[in-house]
C-alpha cells in the first residue's frame, strides 16, 4: 500500500479550503439580498451592525448663505486720468505693498518740480531776512552817521547833540524808530517764512496726489475682479478692482430675528458646504448689531476652518438650533452607516429573513462627528449596516410603519 507524505496533505488541504471559498463567494455575493446571519441573536452580535437608539436633541433651522472672503476691498480711482499700468487679471497673487493700477502722473511730476523750486526760492528769501534782521538788531541804522547830512565833524556833533536836542523837544523819538526798524525786518522775515512753508505744503499736496495716483495691495490676496483696462479714462470714485484675501473664509447668513437668541460669539454650529456636500464646524465669528428693516434679519459670519474646498460666492448652508422648539428624542445612526443615492439618504436595514433593505431616509442634525439624527425612515431598535462595503446591494422595500417614533 503507497503511503502519503505529510506534504501531501498540507496540498490537500489548502486545495480544500480554496474550492470552499469559492461556493461560498460564488453564492453570498451574487444576489441581490445580502444575508448577514442565521439567526436573529447571532446578527444582534456581529460587529457589522449598529443597533438603533433615540437620542434628545432641540430642533434646528437650515439656512443658507454664501461663501465670503475674511477680507476683501474695492480699490476706485482717487484722480482722473488714464490707467498707465495693471498688474494682472483674476486669480492673480500679490503681496501686500505691491502696485496693482497706475494713472498717468506726468502733469503731477511737473508741478512736484515746480513745487521744489518754489521751496528754493522762498529759502533763500528766508536767509535774507533773517541776515537783514541780525544786521538791524547788532547795528540799528537810525543810529547810523553816514545817514546824517553833512561830514566829518558836522555829522559827529549831529549824532550826539542835534538828535538828543531834537528829542528833547519833541521833534523825533530814537526808541520808537529803532523799535520800528526792528519790527520790520522781523514782519520781513515771518514773512519769508511763510512763503517757504507755503511751498513746502504745497509740495505735500503734490506728492499726496502722486501717491493717490498708484493703488497698491492692502494685504497679501488675490483679485477678485477687474473693473478696467490698460488705457481706459477713470474719474474720481469709479472703481477699479475687488481685491481679497481668501486664503481665510466665512459664511455670510442672514438670520431671522427670532433665532437669535439662540446664537452666541465663538459658538460652533454644523455647516454643509456645495462642494461635494462637505461637512465642517462653523465658528459664530461676528454678529451685526442691526437688523434689516425690511427682511427683519441679522447677518452672522460664521468662520469655515483653514483649507476647506470652498471659494467665495459658493452656497452653503449652516444649521442653526432654535431655542423656542421643544426637546425631541429622534433615532441616531453612525454617519458611516449613509449611502447616498443621487441626492438621498439611505441606509442598509436588517429586515425580515436576517437580509438587509436598503430603506430611504430623511437626516436630521449632526451630533458630535461621527452620528446624525434621522428625522424618518426609521425606527429606535432597528438594525443598521454600520459600515457598508463597496460592492453591496439590496433592494429598498417600502414600508408603511417606516416613521421614526
Amino acid at each position: 500500500m503507497k503511503k502519503f507524505t505529510p506534504e501531501v496533505f498540507r496540498y490537500a488541504a489548502c486545495l480544500l479550503c480554496l474550492v470552499i471559498s469559492a461556493e461560498v463567494g460564488a453564492s453570498g455575493f451574487g444576489e441581490s439580498s445580502y444575508p448577514l446571519a442565521t439567526s436573529t441573536a447571532q446578527a444582534a452580535n456581529q460587529p457589522g451592525l449598529f443597533t438603533v437608539t433615540n437620542t434628545n436633541t432641540g430642533a434646528a433651522v437650515i439656512l443658507g448663505g454664501s461663501v465670503v472672503p475674511y477680507r476683501t476691498v474695492t480699490l476706485s480711482a482717487q484722480l482722473p486720468g488714464q490707467i498707465r499700468y495693471l498688474a494682472g487679471i483674476e486669480g492673480d497673487w500679490f503681496e501686500a505693498g505691491e502696485l496693482l493700477v497706475a494713472v498717468d502722473d506726468d502733469e503731477l511730476r511737473a508741478r512736484r518740480q515746480q513745487a521744489l523750486a518754489e521751496i528754493g526760492n522762498s529759502a533763500y528769501d528766508m536767509s535774507n531776512a533773517q541776515v537783514q534782521y541780525g544786521k538791524e538788531f547788532m547795528a540799528p541804522q537810525s543810529r547810523d552817521i553816514g545817514k546824517m547830512p553833512g561830514m566829518g565833524l558836522p555829522s559827529l556833533f549831529d549824532q550826539f547833540f542835534t538828535r538828543n536836542v531834537g528829542s528833547g523837544m519833541g521833534y523825533g523819538n530814537p526808541w520808537l524808530e529803532r523799535q520800528a526798524d526792528l519790527y520790520s525786518y522781523r514782519s520781513r522775515l515771518g514773512k519769508a517764512q511763510g512763503q517757504h512753508w507755503g511751498a513746502y505744503s504745497r509740495l505735500q499736496e503734490v506728492e499726496a496726489k502722486l501717491r493717490d495716483s498708484r493703488s497698491v495691495a492692502p494685504f497679501t490676496g488675490v483679485i477678485v475682479s477687474k473693473l478696467v483696462e490698460q488705457g481706459d479714462i477713470v474719474q474720481p470714485g469709479q472703481p477699479l478692482l475687488h481685491f481679497a484675501d481668501t486664503r481665510d473664509l466665512q459664511l455670510r447668513i442672514e438670520v431671522p430675528a427670532r433665532l437669535m437668541r439662540s446664537l452666541r460669539r465663538d459658538m460652533v454650529v454644523p455647516a454643509v458646504l456645495d462642494v461635494g456636500d462637505r461637512h465642517v464646524n462653523a465658528r459664530v465669528a461676528q454678529i451685526f448689531p442691526v437688523a434689516d428693516t425690511a427682511r427683519h434679519t441679522v447677518t452672522v459670519k460664521f468662520d469655515l476652518p483653514i483649507g476647506v474646498p470652498a471659494a467665495p460666492g459658493m452656497y452653503a448652508e449652516v444649521m442653526v438650533p432654535d431655542a423656542d422648539a421643544p426637546i425631541q428624542s429622534l433615532p441616531m445612526i453612525p454617519a458611516s452607516a449613509i449611502l447616498w443615492r443621487g441626492s438621498l439618504p439611505a441606509v442598509f436595514v436588517l429586515g425580515q429573513n436576517n437580509k438587509t433593505e436598503l430603506r430611504l431616509i430623511r437626516l436630521g442634525e449632526s451630533v458630535g462627528d461621527n452620528h446624525v439624527t434621522v428625522l424618518s425612515g426609521i425606527r429606535s431598535g432597528e438594525q443598521v449596516v454600520a459600515a457598508p462595503p463597496a460592492g453591496m446591494s439590496s433592494s429598498w422595500k417600502s414600508d408603511s410603519n417606516d416613521t421614526a417614533q
